[in-house]
């Protein structure tokens, strides 16, 4: 069976790219590899995420879920190093480049692991949680990380997601609005839309 950027041990031969990225005046160097989620660059979606964040009022952590190599959570943390961040991802490749990326860049407010879901940190509160969700594992997968994600929250924290129109932001809306209180489309770029579920 092929790998996917959700298999949990990717069995494909790594294959590392370099490259830099310009955030904050700061210059990151990101390595990423076969067997992870865009492995060339920081994907679009990501980086309309990244540029589109604001932190919420409410004080605690953030949750990048699903993580990948690592360039949503270990560019906000950099960007908001009074805020500790927790990364996760079920891919363990994805794991150890997001540890090397954040030893790279010198990013120390990050605590990485290995989680599906939310089920290696299902006892902690955040104040937001942003994902990249993973859409080629389908809308059942996809929706249970929103379920997961609202328990998740402290009391008036937030949800971020990225989702292109095509691939079900329409649908993904009227989904999270079952679950909070109030959904915003914040930005939408090259048929991406960014939403805040309050």
């Amino acid at each position: 069976m092929a790998d996917h950027y959700y298999t949990e041990n990717p069995h494909s031969k790594m294959n590392k790219n370099k490259w830099t990225y310009d955030f904050e005046g700061k210059t990151f160097r990101f390595i990423s590899s076969t067997g992870v989620f865009s492995k060339e660059r920081i994907d679009f979606g990501s980086r309309t995420l990244i540029d589109a964040f604001e932190l919420p009022q409410v004080s605690g952590g953030v949750l990048d879920l699903g993580c990948g190599y690592g360039p949503i959570g270990l560019l906000l943390a950099s960007k908001f190093s009074e805020r500790h961040f927790t990364m996760v991802d079920v891919n363990e490749r994805a794991i150890e480049l997001a540890k090397e990326n954040a030893r790279n860049n010198e990013v120390d407010n990050v605590t990485i692991l290995k989680s599906d879901g939310l089920q290696n940190v299902n006892h902690e509160k955040y104040a937001a949680i942003l994902t990249n969700p993973p859409i080629r594992r389908g809308k059942k997968v996809i929706y249970e990380l929103f379920k997961q994600s609202k328990s998740a929250l402290e009391e008036d924290g937030e949800l971020w997601v990225v989702i292109q129109k095509k691939q079900g932001a329409p649908s993904a809306i009227k989904f999270l609005e079952t679950l909070f209180n109030r959904v915003e489309v914040v930005q939408k770029k090259k048929g991406y839309y960014i939403m805040v579920a309050k």
